[in-house]
């Protein structure tokens, strides 16, 4: 039987190499458990076509999810030399060059089994998964390996997650963004706000 990672459930834990400021060191899922939030963002493989527009962007936006106080580990299939090699070659020549979070070796594929993404090809699918301080999967999604991910939608997903674990009783509606009206989880209380979604005062 296979067991699917699930919403609710402690993310499967795991110890392998990674890469980062072109220096390679053990990374382990659990040693972030009660410090951050974690973004697991998985790609099929280096030098792939639309993995590089992902990863960059997401070096370039660090800041937002520091912000949040939220680690990103970037896995694939490949060895700690082959990220090593593709952090080292410039943008312009189809590397990725310096990223502001490191590149997770899964070489022996356990990693992307445990969360199962992996192709019938050996890659990985790409998959994105949020993990809260306690280790808990809050959210999943995966993709198609030619679909781009949505970077400004993981950041409001992710916002949206982290408001309502802080704001007990309190639920994001449909294109929920910070600052908007309140919404209650609560069947009764949660009239108010359709209320005045659906049914707004005449001025």
């Amino acid at each position: 039987m296979i067991n699917f990672p699930k919403i609710g459930k402690i993310a499967p834990n795991f110890l392998t190499i990674g890469v980062f400021k072109k220096r390679l060191g053990k990374i382990r899922l659990s040693d972030y458990r009660g410090k951050k939030y974690v973004i697991l963002f998985f790609y099929p493989a280096n030098f792939t076509s639309v993995s590089p527009t992902e990863l960059i962007l997401l070096s370039d936006r660090i800041s937002e999810f520091r912000k949040l106080s939220t680690q990103i580990l970037a896995i694939s299939v490949d060895s700690p030399f082959s990220h090593l090699q593709y952090l080292l070659l410039n943008r312009e020549e189809g590397g990725l060059g310096n990223l502001n979070y490191p590149l997770v070796s899964d070489l022996t594929q356990t990693i992307t089994r445990d969360y199962q993404l992996l192709t019938d090809e050996g890659l990985a699918f790409p998959g994105l998964f949020i993990i809260d301080k306690e280790g808990v999967i809050q959210y999943y999604t995966v993709n198609n390996l030619l679909c781009g991910r949505n970077i400004n939608e993981l950041l409001r997903i992710l916002e949206s997650i982290q408001y309502v674990k802080e704001n007990p009783g309190h639920a994001c509606p449909v294109n929920w963004e910070s600052g908007n009206q309140i919404l209650y989880s609560h069947p009764l209380k949660s009239k108010i706000y359709l209320k005045d979604l659906y049914f707004p005062k005449k001025s």
